[in-house]
């Protein structure tokens, strides 16, 4: 018999976007279409962005974690659409799906590799900090949409783990 993981919840504590490049900007609210936030661009579309990636979350523990190694991280310096609060970042896995109380849903398809784009978020530049080979309850993920609709800035969402 297969243990079951009880669904978790959390919040939406910041929404960014940006026309390419980091930081990318706070805003209060974005709708949401199969590529992406509106008003969201990336400059290296190869290995950013489209229907699998169309978005890119962060724990705020992550974020909070790095900033107590004392690396200058906060949010939206390492190019993540959604930084999400109140789930434990680690139980966030390929395969678990977020489901907002807007009705928006999204999958995780897997952990994004970090580029050099984001280095000035490290001590020294070390942005292998965020490797999923390294470290892998600290790195981003990307997100796919299944269900398009509006976000906001505090909404809540409830994860449905893996099967």
């Amino acid at each position: 018999m297969t243990e079951q993981r009880a669904n978790l919840r959390g919040t939406i504590q910041r929404i960014h976007v940006s026309n390419g490049g980091v930081p990318k900007l706070a805003v209060d609210t974005a709708d949401v279409g199969p590529e992406g936030l509106d008003g969201d661009w990336q400059r290296d579309r190869k290995h950013h962005g489209g229907p699998s990636r169309a978005l890119c979350l962060l724990g705020a523990d992550v974020i909070e974690r790095l900033a107590a190694e004392g690396h200058p991280i906060s949010p939206g310096t390492t190019g993540e659409n959604l930084t999400l609060a109140g789930v434990a970042w680690a139980e966030l896995t390929p395969g678990s799906r977020l489901l907002f109380e807007g009705g928006v849903e999204l999958k995780i398809t897997s952990h994004a590799v970090p580029c050099p784009t984001i280095a000035g978020s490290f001590v020294d530049g070390d942005f292998s900090r965020m490797s999923a080979k390294l470290h892998p309850s600290d790195s981003r993920l990307y997100a796919q949409v299944l269900r398009t609709g509006r976000l906001g800035s505090g909404e809540s969402f409830v994860m449905v783990a893996a099967d």
